[in-house]
């Protein structure tokens, strides 16, 4: 019965056993990681708090490590075992182990001391009663309750989300390859590992005469996506996430599909050395890899306290996805390796490391319904109704879907369960569905062929194309998306002006356009779906206020298809105003840099249209009519220069420092390259921002400096 400890425990193991199989065996997991670890946690507290009822097994899943190995590969047994890592789910099982390990060592330093007592009691005692001083009583010192502050280095490395694998070199020459199976015997691989570019396979000169070295062979997110790309687009499934993908593609019989697949390797570990130098530290074995030539992930840290370690530990939950590679945690492990050994391991893994793991990003949960919305341009997108979730970070209740293709690739079903991904900000999607949860009678989801809104318009799909439209202009769904995107930020950025406030003024007639927003009176408003004079106030002056945003916003804000705004800021300095724009030739708006002919023709097709012109008018006539400063050769202290801003400037909006550097003739891309030639960087930046400024050696300003660049097109010195 589901109440009964023992019957739980049974489950649960057969529930790992399962979905251990899948994942280590078949490279075909149904559950995250973050579900399969909470099943593991349950049954370890289940084992602990029932132990008088039934013994624990030593083929618990609480005891072992991995899965069996595979019989398509030949059999190896490694010479010291792949063990697993404890994990630390939050900062206080973090803080936890960390003092659990600081009694640790106090033991293992008082049973030293007390050995070397002994000994020279002993030694003592054997050159009669004067060879010695007194040593009665002496003995181990217990240890201290509360705390134990730990002086110890910590080294931190990334936990790379890939495939474990263990290398082993014979006089410099790599002659096997080796994933970790069960802990104690895995597959050989050496054929694949050999195509990997990443690892060498002769270390030339001087090398040990044995080197085994332990790492993570991984997919880079860039690969995977271009995978997927290609997949999706061939009509195929995609791959679930860049792990698995990584794993099936190194576990290939024939290693040419494995050289195909762009896979990666980071090495972590020098498992064994014979013939060659000795190390006190982790740190100094990392470094001797390095220099003969294996791959050392560059954010490895050592730290000097525990608080180091949780400040590390934030940081990299917070920024995870500056990387191009998948990490779900950060590995602790004690620099000195004199004392690993003295603090030895569990049965499945050392007690001087733990991986601390992130939040999870991928959780399952029910899929309610599939239902489809309608965009501003008239894009039918399909979207998941799930039961509500808490993954990364949020509490997540719909999920995107995409396009038909994708639901037809992923196969997911109303009534499924399936796996929720949110990846930073990222907007939620559905991975895909744990087949074997599937109820039965299940039928596949068909796109509807009729759109939702009162008018009932066909939904139309063009041979070749992945998207489906509905293709009436005044389809309601159309025109409120039309009206949130022109009031978003990055548009008009009109505060207040959200979805549910746009279709109640929309169902009560009072809004059909952007033009209708401005001739919005406060008598029309009072009491509306009890709006008081604070409400209606509000409203209407983010509304009058929207009338000084520049031109290149109002030009984002009309949807304009292909005009971002990059292409939207480089159009209104060209051209200054909203009326050099309507009667611009496509062969002059063609020429500007990051227009182009596809741009250039959409912007003219709009701005032809006679309700275009209709629009625009009545916007001029409620004031909405901004000016741009054109292009002035007098002050082009920028020419040639490209000057990405990231963060919030005091002195300026985004907008306001993109048109400085536009009016000085330089450009402000929205990402950085070689081409960039400084970032200006304000409160709160972006991350991936200053990283590639740092890998390129890119100046960073601050405000001062950003000031001075407008002022003399010089960059400060230094």
């Amino acid at each position: 019965m589901a109440g009964d400890p023992v019957e739980r425990m049974y489950e649960l193991r057969e529930l790992i056993a399962h979905h251990g199989r899948l994942y280590h065996e078949l490279d075909a997991p149904e559950l995250p990681d973050a579900d399969y670890d909470r099943l593991v946690r349950e049954l370890a507290v289940l084992e602990a708090t029932h132990a008088d009822l039934v013994p624990v097994p030593e083929d618990s899943p609480t005891r072992t490590v991995g899965g069996a190995p595979s019989a398509a590969f030949a059999p190896v047994v490694h010479r010291f075992a792949m063990m697993s890592l404890d994990n630390a789910m939050d900062h206080d099982e973090l803080s936890g182990w960390g003092d659990r390990l600081a009694r640790s060592v106090v033991r293992v330093r008082n049973a030293a001391a007390a050995a070397a007592a002994a000994a020279a009691a002993a030694a003592a005692a054997a050159e009669g009663p004067e060879g010695g001083p007194d040593v009665e009583g002496a003995s181990a010192a217990e240890p201290p309750e509360g705390p134990v502050p730990l002086a110890e280095r910590f080294c931190c490395e990334l936990k790379i989300d890939g495939v474990a694998s263990a290398l082993t070199y014979e006089n410099g020459r790599l002659v096997q390859g080796a994933t970790r199976g069960d802990g104690r015997v895995g597959e050989n691989i050496t054929d694949n590992v050999r195509t990997l570019g990443d690892i060498p396979t002769d270390l030339g000169p001087g090398a040990p005469a044995l080197l085994e070295v332990r790492g993570e062979v991984y997919l880079p997110i860039s690969a995977f996506e271009a995978t997927n790309a290609a997949l999706l687009a061939a009509g195929q499934k995609p791959y679930v996430n860049p792990r698995n993908t990584a794993a099936g593609s190194l576990r290939q019989k024939d290693p040419a599909v494995t050289a195909g697949r762009q896979l990666r390797f980071w090495s972590y570990q020098l498992a064994a050395i014979e013939g060659g130098p000795t190390f006190d530290s982790h740190e100094q074995s990392l470094r001797y890899l390095e220099s003969l030539g294996f791959p050392v992930n560059p954010e490895i840290r050592v730290l000097g306290s525990l608080e180091e370690v949780l400040a590390h530990c934030r940081h990299w939950a917070e920024h995870r996805h500056d990387l191009d590679y998948d990490i779900d945690g950060v590995v602790v492990k004690i620099d000195d390796l004199a004392l690993r050994e003295e603090l030895g391991s569990t049965a499945r893994a050392p007690r001087w490391a733990i991986a601390f793991k992130f939040p999870p990003e991928e959780r399952t949960t029910l899929l309610r319904d599939i239902e489809v919305s309608i965009g501003r341009t008239g894009r039918a997108t399909p979207f998941a109704r799930l039961e509500p979730v808490f993954v990364g970070g949020v509490t997540v209740e719909t999920a995107t879907l995409h396009n038909e293709d994708q639901v037809a690739a992923k196969d997911v079903r109303p009534g499924d369960t399936v796996i929720v991904r949110r990846a930073g900000d990222v907007i939620p999607e559905v991975v895909g569905a744990v087949p074997s949860l599937r109820p039965p009678g299940s039928e596949p989801w068909q796109f509807p062929r009729v759109c939702s809104c009162p008018l009932a318009t066909a939904l139309v799909r063009a041979e070749g194309e992945s998207d489906t439209f509905c293709v009436e202009a005044e389809c309601p769904f159309q025109r409120d998306q039309r009206l949130i995107h022109f009031a978003s930020r990055g548009a008009m950025d009109i505060e207040g002006l959200g979805e549910r406030t746009v279709r109640l003024l929309t169902e009560a007639g009072l809004v059909r356009d952007p033009a209708d927003l401005y001739t919005l009176a406060a008598e029309s408003l009072l009491g509306f779906d009890g709006w008081g004079e604070i409400s209606v106030n509000n409203l209407l002056r983010a509304i009058e206020d929207s009338k000084a945003r520049l031109l290149a916003n109002l030009l984002v804000a009309f949807g304009v298809r292909h005009l971002g705004p990059a292409a939207a800021a480089v159009v209104a300095r060209a051209f200054g105003s909203l009326e050099a724009i309507a009667t611009a030739r496509v062969e002059e708006l063609a020429t500007l840099d990051g227009v182009g002919p596809v741009i250039a023709e959409a912007i003219h097709t709009w701005f032809a249209r006679p309700s275009t012109a209709d629009l625009v008018a009545r916007l001029r006539a409620a004031g909405v009519d901004p000016q741009a400063p054109v292009a002035s050769a007098e002050r082009p202290v920028l020419a040639g220069r490209s000057i990405v801003v990231t963060g919030s400037l005091d002195g300026y909006t985004r907008e306001q420092a993109e048109a400085a550097i536009l009016d000085r003739g330089g450009k402000s891309p929205g990402s950085v390259s070689k081409k960039t030639t400084a970032v200006v960087v304000g409160a709160e930046p972006g991350a991936s921002k200053i990283t590639k400024a740092a890998e390129l050696g890119i100046p960073v300003l601050d405000e001062v400096a950003f000031v001075q660049l407008l002022e003399t097109g010089e960059l400060p010195e230094g």
